[in-house]
This record gives structure tokens, sequence and C-alpha cells, in this order.
């Protein structure tokens, strides 16, 4: 089974909460599982942007980046956050190799606009290098960092570069780890099951609001590209990995149609 795995910021920013999802994911690739992790650190950049004196600023969810800006970008996600990240893995026997978007273009995006700065949307990845590196046993980890064919850094969302890469890998699964327990209707009650069509419903009556409409809107994308199943799941939850590989009903699956939706 190919997997994509995109770990949230949050869950990398504690040791403890690192080297455990490293863990687990490094057991499941010993087991045979073909991965590849994409991660953000959007919390770990606020930080080390206000050390720096410089204000973070969003527009629909997305930071601003100016020059100053990109320039933290590139050293911390590229930097410190995946080398951490590599390193608990290499900690737990796992041949990991740390990259971003730009190593042989791996992910190539678009700027979005002049107000947003040096944010980019990917608009294709290349899966070829990710491939080789799996068949040599290779764990890639992917910074959420993109390029273009002039050289040109681009901060891009971590939830866009997960399901563009998972769709050039042809993953069979796509795998959100983050500090929720799952998609949440307007009962606070977690859906078990969700359709392409019901997360559209959800975000246009505006129960599904910020980042989850984000992570929303980018599983449809994969759903619409050919990944079979997206998965919004807790990552905080012990044995998390080793659970969602299993099939257990734990977060949100979602999936393209037909199905009906279940609330845990």
């Amino acid at each position: 089974m190919k997997v994509l795995i995109k770990l949230g910021g949050t869950l990398l920013d504690a040791v403890e909460s690192r080297h455990r999802l490293a863990q687990e994911i490094a057991a499941a690739v010993r087991q045979g599982l073909q991965a590849v992790v994409v991660h953000g650190g959007g919390k770990q950049m606020t930080r080390y942007l206000a050390g720096l004196g410089i204000e973070s600023r969003f527009v629909n969810g997305l930071r601003v980046t100016t020059p100053e800006v990109l320039d933290a970008v590139v050293k911390v996600l590229a930097g410190s956050v995946n080398q951490e990240l590599v390193a608990a893995f290499i900690a737990c026997g796992a041949q990991a190799i740390g990259l971003s978007g730009m190593d042989a273009l791996l992910t190539e995006a678009r700027p979005i606009s002049t107000e947003l700065g040096w944010v980019g949307k990917p608009v294709r990845s290349d899966a070829r290098l990710l491939n080789s590196l799996i068949e040599l046993s290779y764990l890639p980890v992917v910074a959420c960092l993109a390029g273009d064919r002039q050289g040109q850094f681009f901060n891009v969302n971590a939830d866009q570069m997960a399901v563009s890469i998972a769709g050039a890998l042809r993953a069979d699964k796509l795998l959100f780890l983050t500090d929720v327990d799952g998609v949440r209707g307007q009962n606070n009650v977690v859906y078990s099951t969700l359709n392409a069509e019901q997360c559209r419903q959800l975000i246009a009556t505006g129960t599904a609001t910020g980042g989850m409409q984000a992570k929303l809107d980018s599983a449809i994308e994969a759903l619409q590209t050919g990944t079979a199943e997206v998965v919004i799941a807790p990552g905080a939850t012990s044995g998390i990995v080793e659970k969602l590989l299993a099939g257990d009903a734990v977060g949100t699956r979602l999936v393209a149609h037909s199905e009906v939706p279940q609330r845990a």
C-alpha cells in the first residue's frame, strides 16, 4: 500500500509527540508500507518570526509572505522543522531523507496573488524522485515549500502540497494527522464518514470554517484527482497510524461519493 501522511506542525512542536509519530510511521514502513511524509510548521514559523520582531499576517488563512518571511520559511520549514523530524525517524530506525518541493522541482507552484506575496499554489508534482527513494527503502520527508522553473521559492499550504504529491504518487490513501478529532457537524459530533458533496455542504453552510474548511477543500481535490480515501484524524491518539492503516473507525473518512455520513 502506498500512503501519503501529512503531519500538522502542532504535532511536531513537542519532542514526545514528534518521536511517537516517527516511531509509529517507522514501524509501518518496516512492515512494508510505502510512505511519503509531508509536514507543516505554521506554529514554529510564527514563533520564529515573533523572535525577529516580524508580525505574522494572514489573508484567508494563508500567511502573507514578504521576502523576509520567505527567508524565514526556508530556514524553519526546510531547515529546523524538517531536520528535527528526519532525526526523529532516524532514531527510530527509518532511512529518512529530508526534502522540499524545490528538490528536483518535486512540487512546482505559481503565485496566488500580489497581496499574499511569495505564497504559491501547487500546480504539479513529480513523483519520480519519491518513487526512486521508496524503491531504495528510503522514507521521504517533505517540507511544504515549493519552487518554480526560475528557482523561486514559494510558501505553500501543507494540505495543498500533500494533495498535489498524493496525486502524483497515486497514493492509495491520504492521511491528515492533525490536532482535532475529525470533522464535526453542527451538533459538534464527529462524522465517521463523509462524501465529497457532503463536505461541500458543510463548507457552504458555514459549519466547516478556517483550517477545517481548508482541509475539506484539499480533501475534495484529492478525491477528484484519484486518491481513493482521505482520512482526517487526531494525531495525538496513541497508535493512530496502525489504527488507520488497519481501517479502524478513527477520525473522519472521506470518500468520493455514494456513502451515507455516519457519526462516530
